[in-house]
């Protein structure tokens, strides 16, 4: 039997109607499924469009954040009946708060007040990532500790790009995992650390790809440090955060929850 193929359509960026979309389909594990994402169909020759191409694929699935009541109507003229985010809250949204929705594409992701404090977060996250510039972690809102490649780099940009939170991170080394007290730069900064880290098996697995064959990537090395990084963890009563089954969403989640 063959899979569906899902299409996400949006009049922006398609990043919020292909989250649902992935939420929603990871209830059915046992189906396959193929992610089509459509952005910016903001016209109603762009929605024609996709409308044709998705008529032209076999069992489609469609999945849709079009914000204008008319391009969405152009879908249904056509014969699709997406899952409409729209159509399928607001309406219910717009009772409890006795109001009516107004349509407008493209406000979770456009030029939003926060915008500007957004990209200097990332910039902030750029200038600190892997350790780099320690005079300045008095300025972040959080610093992330753990060895090499368990995920500090990418869940302090996602955090930055999409909560606009000033993330650093700071590689944990051999040896300072063999030491009692925290890296200098770190002590003034303790309720502000938080460490993540994985499965030797994935570690390695990570480590391999860009390393292949190294002792830095060999499941040996990859358990000393990781059990070094635990004992230094709880040793100083870091909140901990194992990113081995999370996507970094996931990861960022916890993290602001932490």
């Amino acid at each position: 039997m063959n899979g569906y193929s899902v299409f996400c359509v949006s009049d922006h960026t398609g990043v919020t109607v292909e989250s649902v979309a992935k939420s929603v389909l990871a209830q059915f594990p046992h189906l396959e499924f193929s992610l089509i994402t459509l952005p910016f169909v903001d016209s109603a020759e762009k929605v024609r469009e996709a409308a044709a191409r998705i008529l032209d694929t076999p069992r489609p699935l469609v999945f849709s954040s079009l914000t204008d009541p008319q391009l969405r109507a152009i879908l249904g003229e056509a014969g699709i009946q997406p899952f409409d985010i729209f159509d399928l809250v607001a309406p219910a949204v717009g009772a409890a708060l006795g109001q009516t929705a107004t349509p407008s594409g493209g406000r979770t992701h456009g030029m939003a007040p926060d915008y500007e404090a957004r990209m200097d977060a990332v910039n902030f996250a750029l200038n600190l990532d892997d350790g780099l510039n320690p005079e300045r972690l008095g300025q972040a809102d959080l610093i992330l500790v753990g060895v090499s490649r368990v995920g500090k780099t990418p869940t302090a940009l996602y955090l930055a790009l999409q909560y606009g939170l000033r993330v650093a991170n700071y590689p944990l080394t051999p040896d300072d995992l063999e030491q009692d007290d925290l890296p200098a730069c770190l002590q003034a900064h303790l309720s502000r650390l938080r460490g993540l880290t994985l499965a030797a098996e994935r570690l390695a697995a990570i480590r391999q790809a860009r390393y292949p064959d190294s002792r830095y990537a060999s499941l040996e090395q990859c358990r000393m440090e990781l059990g070094a990084a635990e004992t230094f963890f709880k040793r100083h009563a870091l909140p901990v955060v194992d990113t081995t089954r999370m996507s970094v969403e996931e990861i960022a989640a916890r993290l602001r929850q932490s």
